[in-house]
């Protein structure tokens, strides 16, 4: 998903029209205007062949009620313009090679190393087999995600169908109203045509009061809120504490982003964000290393840095709030911590 949307800059990068329109573009429909500039069909063709593919898939797409992709076109725009701007034409399939260069030495200096033990030869036939499973099969887990998510977005597309029809019959005073319903009720509301509308009203309300609430990092399934510190020796003074997820020792410049549309990044950044999602993922192309408020050893944020080989510590309270974005900043991977390197 990230390298296809390199792609999509490939194409749209020989037109300088085209790159000035969409930094100022600011409406929904700017798609469609696309083709009145130089290369805007191109353009358009491109992100529509993305959103094709992808358009399902947001931040949080697992909440049915979060906008899509294909709905909202515009959160894509700072990501392809930030791959024009960061990149040299097939970025995409250099960074592939890259990857596969990288793991191939890796796999060869692991099974040299074997080869040294007692019983070697048995050792590197098995670590080379189970390696070669693991490089060949473990994307297959992103299919039944991919499939859940697609499905999800057929299922929204028709809830939205009748929600449209409840608003056209005054039933309902806005097309999202039918969030507020529960599937039972909404198929009541459908078969009568009448709801009571102080019903989402009042959960209306409810809602935006819980919004402001800040749930417990840990609540066992017993509904017990445990709140602890991490107990660790012998780091640097100052050092920000969080679990150390991926390997290695990086520094770069903190880009503290809270929602993906604001994802203005240059090649190299550190991005520092409460927690990540499949819908990050393009992001990661850019990054050299990841701070997360929320995760652990196998949440989204730390298994795509290890794929991409990026440093990261997830885990780290309130990150978003102590690292100030465009600070300098050192993330160590291996031991699990992050220093400020430049004072703010």
């Amino acid at each position: 998903m990230g390298l296809a949307l390199l792609d999509v800059a490939d194409i749209i990068r020989p037109y300088p029209e085209v790159i000035d329109y969409l930094q100022e573009a600011k409406e929904d429909d700017f798609l469609d205007k696309l083709i009145q500039f130089d290369g805007g069909e191109e353009a358009q063709e491109a992100i529509y062949a993305y959103l094709g593919k992808y358009g399902m898939r947001c931040a949080g797409e697992i909440d049915i009620t979060n906008t899509r992709w294909s709905e909202k076109p515009l959160i894509l725009i700072p990501l392809i313009l930030s791959n024009i701007k960061n990149f040299e034409p097939n970025a995409s399939k250099r960074k592939f090679e890259q990857g596969q260069q990288e793991a191939l030495k890796k796999e060869n200096e692991l099974l040299d190393k074997l080869a040294l033990l007692r019983e070697g030869e048995q050792k590197v036939r098995e670590t080379k087999q189970m390696i070669s499973l693991l490089r060949n099969f473990a994307g297959y887990r992103e299919y039944p995600k991919y499939g859940i998510v697609n499905r999800f977005f057929i299922y929204k597309q028709a809830l939205m169908k009748e929600g449209e029809q409840l608003l056209k019959a005054e039933v309902i005073n806005e097309r999202e109203d039918i969030y507020y319903l529960t599937f039972h009720e909404l198929h009541e509301a459908v078969s009568a045509n009448k709801l009571d509308i102080q019903l989402v009203n009042k959960r209306k309300e409810v809602f935006k009061r819980d919004e402001k609430l800040i749930p417990p990092r840990v609540i066992t399934s017993n509904g017990e809120i445990i709140r602890g510190k991490y107990k660790r020796e012998n780091l640097p003074d100052e050092a920000i504490i969080g679990l150390a997820v991926s390997s290695g020792v990086i520094e770069g410049r903190a880009r503290v982003i809270l929602n993906m549309k604001d994802a203005n990044l240059e090649d190299g950044d550190i991005l520092v964000t409460p927690f990540t999602d499949p819908s990050w993922t393009p992001l990661f192309v850019s990054i050299k290393g990841l701070i997360t408020e929320v995760g652990g050893l196998m949440t989204h944020g730390a298994v795509i840095a290890r794929e991409y080989g990026l440093p990261a510590v997830v885990g780290v309270e309130n990150a978003t709030k102590l690292i100030k974005d465009g600070q300098r900043i050192r993330v160590n991977g291996t031991d699990g911590y992050v220093e400020i390197l430049e004072s703010w």
